[in-house]
């Protein structure tokens, strides 16, 4: 299994939250952005309002799976951020990945399926 290339430095999620079109729905905010590495990369928000440290921690972990598992249906190149929302640690896990492919399908970061 090839482990997810992430997004740490805090100008490239500035630069993202600023310029980056944007999807949201009631469990997440998916930011997107062309890169130029032929790959794509992931950032993972969860504000402290969403609760204590693991509240917080188990958000990241759902969001990181939701992505991991929808990565080979997903066109490559991109930068991506995923923000958790109020309900996102809580959610049931067949909404989550609904919200998650929905909004990716609102910024085309889906590959379309023949017919």
């Amino acid at each position: 299994m090839d482990k997810t290339v992430t997004i740490k430095e805090n100008h490239v999620f500035r630069r993202m939250y600023s310029k980056a079109p944007s999807a949201v729905t009631p469990l997440l905010v998916v930011y997107c952005r062309r890169n130029r590495l032929g790959h794509n990369r992931l950032g993972v928000t969860v504000g402290a309002k969403l609760g204590g440290a693991v509240v917080r921690n188990r958000a990241r972990r759902r969001l990181r799976e939701v992505y991991r598992l929808a990565q080979p249906r997903m066109r490559q190149g991109y930068d991506v951020v995923v923000v958790a929302r109020g309900r996102t640690a809580q959610a049931p896990w067949g909404k989550l990945t609904r919200a998650f492919d929905r909004a990716c399908r609102q910024l085309g970061l889906l590959e379309e399926e023949g017919p």
